[in-house]
């Protein structure tokens, strides 16, 4: 029975520290660039879209694709920081404990 009260105590533990993750998350943003910093965006730590920066050199209305595509990359950039911003912090929280692949916290 100690094993299980111990357990029980970890866990507990484990999700204080989810909790202060998710407090951490909700302030966090993380910005992402394309074209050599062009075209700039800011998510937030749960995704979400908070600002766009574009260069005004790169608004032509005969480039609009350039643009749309400078756009979509800048996003890519910003939530592949966001997503190993993510794994690190998980990392701290779990202390290295091996989570099954795929297996995402706290979403």
């Amino acid at each position: 029975m100690k094993n299980l009260a111990n357990m029980l105590r970890e866990a507990q533990k484990l999700q204080e520290r989810m909790n202060e993750l998710q407090a951490k998350l909700a302030a966090l943003e993380v910005e992402g660039q394309a074209g050599g910093g062009l075209v700039r965006v800011v998510l937030s730590g749960k995704g979400d879209l908070r600002k766009v920066a574009i260069d005004r050199t790169l608004v032509d209305p005969d480039e609009v694709e350039v643009l749309e595509d400078l756009i979509v990359a800048a996003f890519a950039d910003a939530r592949r920081r966001l997503e190993a911003r993510l794994q690190e912090e998980m990392g701290r929280i779990t202390g290295g404990l091996p989570l099954p692949p795929g297996f995402k916290l706290p979403f």
